[in-house]
């Protein structure tokens, strides 16, 4: 079995809904789908993550289609390395490691698909029956929040997220009035996207932890990692870095210091499925918990990841998911997070996931038309 052709589709596909934070104005989910087909009709299918310029990303999948054409997928370790030594991407790794991440979901697609196995057990196995996702809060007033929260308290929702980091004052208000609505029980979770001084963060998570926070993510600017090593020692709040784990090298540096206590990443952080397993494993030996994180995401990279979450030994509850805001898909299934905290092991091979190739079409000539929902709008940008 070879490698025959890696074939990138770009696809927009709209929220219902535009999320809103500190660092994000965003009305939809463009991603490359990628198709690998192997020489003996094999076809594996992936997603990579668009960053903010889908194209670059694009062109990045299209130029790997020569270098690894009549190449066994099932070497996708020697394929990572020659990504990121040989075709030079370690200069630009950020961009490859989203790139890539979409390539390597199809090979571990094909391979299962090969020996008839779920991706998980590829992975070594089941460490669970299932995985429980959070209840993603649109930014907006108290009101607007409790009216939501009360939505996801009937559907069996247990944790409850939502941004932070651009009104103080009003996030107190709207935190405050969602956990009267959700009960003493339920976990907030805040993120502030790194938009908080270090001061700020020690006097702010004071103010939001009488509402019992579960965990505060990057509460301050990630760089240079002190910044949440001293957070972590002057606050009672947990702490979860995400931004501070753009590369592997960063994750196993915050792993090392200690700079957090939750870890909230997923491949297109470190590239690989096997990287986001293995750092979640090294996290562990820590006493590390991992959350995986959404950069928004469609159907393929919501069923890759949940293949990991099942097979490490640390994750969390509430983690993070964009399938109950998502007008659409590629895949021709519902997930189960669409509407319900829950998610179980999925019947199938590979990803147990299909992708229906009319809706790629459809969603490309969305991109087509509108482009890509970039992470910020245009009018945000203020002239002094």
């Amino acid at each position: 079995m070879k490698i025959q052709s890696i074939e990138p589709t770009i696809v927009s596909v709209p929220y219902t809904h535009r999320e809103t934070s500190s660092r994000v104005q965003r009305d939809g989910v463009t991603a490359v789908v990628v198709k690998v087909t192997t020489d003996d009709g094999l076809v594996g299918w992936g997603e990579s993550c668009p960053g903010s310029n889908v194209e670059s990303v694009y062109e990045v999948v299209k130029s790997v289609d020569p270098i690894f054409k009549g190449r066994d997928p099932w070497q996708r370790e020697a394929l990572a390395a020659d990504f990121w030594g040989q075709a030079h991407w370690y200069n630009r790794e950020m961009t490859g490691n989203f790139a890539f991440a979409g390539i390597d979901m199809a090979l571990w697609d094909i391979c299962g698909k090969a020996c008839g196995q779920p991706v998980y057990n590829l992975l070594g196995g089941l460490r669970r029956r299932e995985v429980d996702y959070f209840y993603y809060l649109a930014y907006g007033t108290a009101d607007e929040v409790v009216a939501q929260a009360q939505d996801g308290v009937a559907k069996g929702y247990s944790v409850f997220y939502v941004k932070v980091g651009i009104d103080f004052r009003a996030e107190l208000e709207m935190v405050g009035a969602l956990r009267e609505a959700i009960g003493p029980e339920a976990k907030i979770r805040i993120d502030a996207n790194g938009s908080w001084t270090v001061n700020e963060a020690v006097r702010y998570l004071a103010a939001f932890d009488r509402f019992d926070i579960d965990f505060a993510e990057q509460p301050v600017w990630p760089d240079p990692i002190r910044n949440m090593v001293e957070l972590k020692g002057r606050t009672s709040v947990a702490l979860s870095a995400n931004e501070g784990l753009w590369r592997l090298a960063d994750v196993h540096e915050v792993i090392h210091q200690r700079a957090a206590d939750v870890l909230c990443f997923g491949s297109n952080w470190v590239g690989t499925l096997g990287q986001f397993y293995r750092l979640s494993c090294e996290a562990h030996l820590e006493g590390i918990t991992v959350c995986k994180h959404t950069h928004g995401e469609l159907g393929l990279m919501a069923a890759a990841s949940q293949h990991v979450c099942l097979a490490i030994p640390n994750v969390v509850d509430g983690n993070q998911q964009t399938a109950q805001m998502m007008a659409g898909d590629v895949i021709k299934e519902t997930l189960p997070i669409t509407t319900s905290p829950t998610w179980g092991v999925p019947n199938g091979t590979g990803l147990c996931v299909t992708v229906d190739e009319g809706l790629v079409m459809k969603y490309h000539a969305i991109y087509q038309e509108r482009g890509q929902f970039l992470p910020y709008q245009v009018e945000t940008f203020q002239s002094l």
